[in-house]
């Protein structure tokens, strides 16, 4: 089954997550990725540790044989998510401490997350993918 990939930054995830949300229904699994944005003069994310995870994380997703949907949700550049009243850490829903993260949405709630550290752990995320 194909993977539906959604973009958002911090202007327009409302309206993204609003489509995601309603969308849900329709896939097996209901990722959304939170991450670093590029750097303008590397073309390359600024952090780490999302440039190891994400090609493991867009590999496994792939490779299922579900129909899996994924948010990726872009948090800003390094300031802007270094500034601890940052809207997704303060979020009830998210909670975010870090970037990566890696959460399965369902029911309008949050399932199961892999946080930086682990987010990159072809197990977890296969573990992730299958939770029922």
């Amino acid at each position: 089954m194909p993977l539906k990939v959604l973009d958002s930054t911090l202007s327009t995830f409302g309206a993204v997550f609003d489509k995601f949300t309603a969308e849900a229904p329709n896939h097996k699994a209901n990722l959304i990725l939170f991450l670093a944005d590029k750097d303008p003069s590397t073309d390359r994310s600024w952090c780490p540790d999302c440039v190891r995870a994400e090609p493991v994380i867009y590999q496994k997703l792939e490779a299922s044989t579900d129909n899996v949907a994924l948010l990726r949700a872009y948090v800003g550049d390094r300031p802007t998510w270094r500034d601890p009243g940052h809207p997704w850490r303060t979020d009830s829903r998210f909670k975010l401490k870090g970037v990566p993260t890696l959460i399965r949405w369902e029911d309008g709630e949050v399932k199961g997350r892999l946080e930086d550290h682990e987010a990159h752990i072809e197990n977890k995320i296969s573990k992730l993918l299958s939770e029922n």
